[in-house]
């Protein structure tokens, strides 16, 4: 009995199932052609190794029972009905190196092997019904063990001995259990290795989340393909939710508790006759809980990936919200609400409506969008992406006027918004989670002249690190950001208009400080865009009166080293942070500006004393993102003349270079992909400190800053349009006209020194 249970663990340990998994037969893998590791030993135990140098294996499939048989067999043949799993078999058996092993297609019961009598003849199927000739080909003692099918419906493994001439003893061995877990299944269709399941075990116990949702982080595979997979081989039918969505019916999911729902994956949808449908995403996810609540029907359970699944709650949620909305409008009394008595809205949103706003969300998600703008102009819809900073028209969503007022209902619900209200501009804000990637959406409604306009912002919540180095700023630029982190106290601001990537730069820098360790940061911030370890982050509430004043106030009790302020909007967040930076606090922030040295006027204008600012002040980054060119079809360009006109008047420079994308797959034709920012760094040093207390003209303070260092962002776009970063046509896009050419500053000392000397030479 050991040295069989040895032989058994020393097949197992030798050969590995996986080796017999292949995805491009999956089709074909059904029943038991790859039995699971409990299966085949249950079989190997009802071997007797020490007798049985010839076995036959009929029905070996993918080869996996050959293969741990040919350990301790001399000769094995191994037969299957279906040639295209004979040949694999042949295949993964060679690359094993496995000689030992004949494989044959063919019908195993009815073959004459000339290679018989076997001492163990092994049946992997119930479906050979007369083994009369299988038994002839047994060795005197010889066994056959094979699967039976039981009255119930299970399988028996069963052996039949040899005694004699035409006498043979049948027994049962043990039942078998064929049903196949989740985790078998995706080893079966070759989409995960045993080793990343157990990874993904160790990530779904630690983080309390599904196993599922931590093989999809894990595994480069499509949703579709791997729910199709998980469907075919649970014998669940993939739902199609476009389908789902028009079939749905929200009274089954509003009669459930969401928390329950929630919890066990389920949405009951819709019922035909005495048939309910329930959907669900994890195959595992069980319908025994839920019966209880639906006696009377019979469940049928459908699947669908995450995002489907999630598409469906939203729909449902929504339509039972709208319904509510309905009853509350219906039913106001208010002599003053007004209404258009031609206009017949429709309150009761139509779960196409809800589908619809979820697909833009997902069309945006995958277009890298970082704004969607619904806008009606008379009788015409216009849906638009703001994509790497431009405006991009999606043609595919031809929709008509009364289609987008209950969509405009769907965000306005979305957004916890009024329905009701048309009158006056409203914000609100929203979250979408796409493949495990969660978005703050800021959501903006605004009266127009043919009705209301929406524009959604996409801010993508992530853990991602965001390194100072892909920003785009230069080496000295970077390292120069660094040292202004370094600083004790003292304020840094980064300015420049909506959407040019000032939260992400001062978030690369949180990133530098969190990595440090050594100081508390804590950040105010409207809304929370990315979360990040080691540092405390809070959002204002200015519906419960928490504003970013009232923060900076409560911050400095709370031992801070350094403190980031989302905005500086008005005079009392400016005068609290300013006050932050003088009792010992490094304080930073964004402002709404158009360059470095116009970030003092604004400051000016909201009331804080120069001296505070001259004596406070570290330096103002100033910033655009420019296009990138594409990496995949970069190359060199002819630069555009009336660009380098503007750029050099005196003159273009002999090694000046510009380049262009030539426009590929990768990046849709266009030439560029994705943005990197444009940098100008204000560096306030002693001199500019004294000018700045006595408030000049922002023309001569420019000046001075240009004496002073000021790397300009025209320096900054022309080393990037000269290093293949960006092409020359974003130049006059990020730059006004007046900042094109070199800007015109006084002769430093060092130039009258270099003046003064050629003077001398040419009097010599």
């Amino acid at each position: 009995m050991q040295q069989q249970k040895n032989t058994i663990e020393q097949a197992t340990r030798i050969i590995s199932r996986e080796h017999f998994v292949f995805s491009q037969l999956s089709t074909m893998i059904v029943g038991h052609s790859i039995p699971s590791q409990g299966i085949a030993q249950q079989i190997l135990k009802a071997i007797n190794p020490a007798k049985t140098k010839r076995l036959l294996v009929v029905g070996s499939g993918a080869g996996y029972i050959p293969a741990l048989c040919s350990v301790f067999s001399e000769r094995v043949v191994a037969v299957d009905k279906v040639s295209a799993l004979a040949e694999s078999a042949k295949r993964r058996l060679s690359a094993l190196g496995i000689e030992n092993v004949q494989v044959l297609a063919g019908d195993g019961a009815r073959l004459n092997y000339e290679q018989g009598p076997f001492d163990t003849i092994v049946i992997c199927t119930p479906r050979v019904g007369d083994k009369t000739l299988l038994l002839n080909q047994l060795s005197h003692a010889g066994e056959l063990i094979s699967f039976e099918n039981t009255k119930n419906g299970l399988i028996m493994l069963t052996k039949t001995c040899k005694e004699g001439e035409n006498h043979f003893e049948h027994k049962d061995v043990c039942l078998l259990d064929f049903s196949t877990s989740k985790n078998d299944i995706l080893i079966e269709v070759g989409l995960v290795s045993n080793e990343l399941l157990q990874i993904a075990k160790v990530n779904a116990r630690q983080k309390k989340t599904l196993l599922i949702d931590e093989l999809r982080k894990l595994i480069p595979v499509d949703d579709i393909e791997l729910y199709r997979s998980l469907a075919l081989k649970n014998k669940i039918e993939l739902g199609n939710v476009d389908l789902l969505l028009q079939k749905a019916q929200p009274g089954f999911f509003e009669s459930c508790s969401r928390a329950f729902l929630d919890h066990n994956h389920l949405i009951p949808v819709y019922a035909e006759g005495k048939k309910l449908f329930i959907v669900s995403n994890d195959p595992d996810s069980s319908l025994k809980d839920i019966q209880l609540m639906f006696p009377a029907y019979q469940l049928e359970k459908l699947l669908v990936t995450p995002t489907d699944f999630h598409r469906l709650w939203s729909t449902l949620d929504l339509s039972i919200e709208s319904k509510k909305k309905h009853v509350e409008i219906s039913g106001s009394d208010k002599p003053n609400a007004e209404q258009d008595l031609l206009e017949k809205p429709q309150m009761v949103i139509d779960a196409h409506l809800i589908a619809l706003f979820e697909a833009m969300l997902l069309d945006a998600v995958g277009e890298r969008a970082s704004d969607i703008h619904l806008e009606q102009y008379g009788n015409r819809v216009r849906v638009r992406l703001r994509i790497d900073g431009e405006l991009v028209d999606l043609q595919h969503y031809k929709l008509k006027v009364t289609e987008l007022k209950g969509l405009i209902n769907v965000i306005k619900l979305r957004a916890e918004l009024n329905i009701a209200e048309k009158r006056l501009p409203q914000g609100g804000r929203s979250r979408l989670k796409v493949g495990g990637a969660l978005y703050n959406l800021r959501i903006q409604v605004q009266p127009a002249l043919y009705g209301e306009h929406v524009i959604i912002r996409l801010l993508p919540e992530s853990n991602a690190n965001i390194s100072i180095e892909k920003l785009g700023f230069s080496d000295k630029s970077a390292a120069q950001y660094r040292r202004f982190l370094d600083n004790p106290q003292g304020l840094l601001l980064v300015v420049g208009p909506t959407g040019c990537g000032k939260s992400t730069t001062l978030y690369a820098g949180l990133q530098v400080l969190a990595a440090d360790g050594s100081r508390k940061v804590i950040t105010i911030e409207d809304p929370i865009e990315y979360s990040i370890d080691n540092i405390q982050q809070a959002r204002v509430r200015p519906e419960i009166g928490f504003n970013f004043a009232d923060a900076m106030r409560s911050f400095v009790r709370q031992d801070p080293d350094v403190i980031f302020v989302g905005e500086i909007r008005d005079e009392e967040t400016a005068l609290e942070a300013v006050r932050a930076s003088q009792t010992g606090h490094l304080v930073l922030s964004t402002l709404h500006c158009n360059d470095s040295v116009d970030s003092l006027q604004r400051i000016y204008d909201l009331g804080i004393h120069p001296n505070s600012i001259a004596s406070e002040l570290l330096a103002v980054i100033a910033q655009r993102l420019a296009k990138k060119i594409c990496n995949n079809c970069k190359q060199e360009a002819i630069p555009e003349t009336t660009i380098v006109a503007e750029l050099f008047p005196e003159g273009v420079p002999k090694d000046f270079r510009c380049f262009k994308g030539a426009g590929c797959v990768h990046c849709e034709g266009q030439g560029t992909r994705g943005r990197v920012a444009i940098a100008e760094f204000f560096h306030i040093k002693p001199d500019t400190r004294i000018a700045i207390s006595k408030q000049p003209p922002i023309a001569e303070l420019r000046r001075l800053a240009l004496e002073n260092g000021l790397l300009t962002m025209r320096d900054s776009a022309l080393e990037h349009v000269m290093a293949g970063n960006i092409p020359l046509s974003e130049l006059p896009r990020i730059l006004p006209e007046e900042r094109m050419a070199p800007e015109s500053r006084s002769p430093t000392k060092e130039d009258k020194d270099i003046l003064h000397h050629r003077q001398s030479s040419i009097s010599a």
